[in-house]
């Protein structure tokens, strides 16, 4: 399937919206790491939330200081959740296991 031919004036506006979105994701991971936000209250928000919605859990829990690709991936294999997937698309019994397994 080919891809629509885009006016430059809709790509400059969609390079912009996805500009955002990196910045939004990047604020979100550093706030994380920073502890100012915890990691609990961030998968919780998931659903509401675009931008948690749409970052990758494996962003998510690397942010955690301490966890690692290593410690992250186990955590992961532990719960049964798809390194692929995104916060938005975990189920409920997903994201308790997973906050269980943090804590």
């Amino acid at each position: 399937m080919a891809l629509p031919t885009l006016t430059p004036e809709q790509r400059a506006e969609a390079l912009a919206k996805a500009a955002e979105a990196r910045k939004a994701r990047s604020e979100l991971l550093a706030s994380i790491k920073s502890g100012k936000q915890s990691i609990d209250k961030v998968l919780n928000k998931a659903k509401e939330d675009k931008t948690i919605g749409k970052t990758k859990v494996t962003a998510l829990l690397k942010a955690v200081p301490g966890l690692g690709a290593v410690k992250v991936a186990a955590l992961l294999e532990q719960t049964g959740i798809d390194p692929d997937r995104r916060a938005a698309g975990l189920g409920e019994r997903q994201r308790e296991a997973l906050i269980q397994a943090l804590k």
